[in-house]
């Protein structure tokens, strides 16, 4: 049976991604820097998983880590005010040791660089990113595709989910658990795309699997679109209470962007509440079959229920 690395163990898709690994019985090493949350998550992820504190910058710690598995999943993610240079100094310690030890880089990546486009977006259609932080996407995947490691790239919208902490959605939950009206980041009525992490690591583990998925790009889509006001009352009738969401516009986080950096950061990619991308699965279930998709109604109460605990 193979063995299995994560990077970012103890983000959303992350935590999804080694839980998804230990239920098919793939021993795996949970790799983070947080030994406080890979305590409490092992736990949950039970004795399969492999707790490790370390830091892919350190090359000693990240050569033993590789080394001694089969695929490695690289679900790191960083405020964006320090993706540039980060991201690619991390890219590139990974790449570095998937080549020296001959392992396979599963890549956790999101539509930044697909930029403005007519949907449905499949693999195929020309990346035309036209903010900076969907060009440094765009020069990840290249750095990927041409460093002769094997890969897989895998494009999801934005996540929701147990431990999914750093998301739009997580921001409004949080506000539904505690009032009755609550922000909502672009336009509440707008339909837009959303993936169940646990979903995103069913699949995304079903291709690491498969030989045949490699040196490609894939997009994995969520359970249709959904809008804000859609979402306010799936949570009403959870909560049992009455609850509205209210936008948070482009100038207001413009505003928030004086004073917090990473606020600042988000404006550009304001876009994407106002066009959203929708992604094509198409090729994954030509292939695979039907995508797992968790319904919103489901999802949503499930990631109120844990936010909740």
């Amino acid at each position: 049976m193979k063995k299995a690395l994560v990077l970012g163990a103890t983000g959303g898709m992350g935590f999804a991604l080694v839980e998804e690994l230990v239920s098919r019985g793939i021993e795996t090493t949970a790799f983070a820097r947080s030994s406080e949350k890979l305590v409490a998550y092992k736990q949950e992820w039970g004795h399969l998983a492999k707790t490790l504190v370390g830091d892919v910058m350190n090359e000693q710690s990240l050569s033993e880590a590789v080394k001694s598995v089969d695929l490695v999943f690289h679900s790191i993610n960083i405020p964006y005010e320090k993706w540039n240079p980060a991201l690619f100094r991390i890219l590139e310690a990974i790449l570095i040791q998937c080549k020296s030890h001959k392992k396979p880089i599963i890549y956790v990546d999101n539509i930044y660089s697909y930029g403005r486009q007519s949907n449905p977006v499949s693999e195929d259609t020309p990346r035309d990113p036209h903010t900076k932080k969907g060009n440094i996407r765009l020069q990840l995947q290249n750095q990927i595709q041409t460093s002769t490691v094997p890969y897989i790239i895998a494009h999801f919208p934005d996540f929701y989910g147990p431990k999914a902490e750093s998301t739009i959605l997580q921001y409004t939950f949080k506000q539904m658990l505690k009032k009755q009206s609550a922000g909502f980041v672009g336009h509440t009525k707008l339909p837009r795309e959303f993936i169940y992490t646990k979903d995103g690591a069913k699949a995304l583990v079903e291709l690491a699997l498969r030989e045949d998925c490699y040196n490609q790009s894939w997009n994995i889509s969520g359970a249709g679109t959904i809008s804000g006001e859609e979402i306010a009352a799936i949570a009403s009738r959870f909560l049992d209470k009455p609850l509205k969401v209210k936008p948070i516009g482009r100038r207001m986080i413009a505003a928030l962007g004086l004073f917090n950096p990473s606020m600042r950061e988000v404006t550009e990619m304001m876009y994407l509440n106002e066009t959203p991308v929708i992604l094509d699965s198409s090729k994954y279930e030509a292939l695979i079959g039907p995508l797992p998709r968790t319904p919103y109604h489901v999802g949503v109460v499930e990631n109120l229920k844990e936010l909740a605990k």
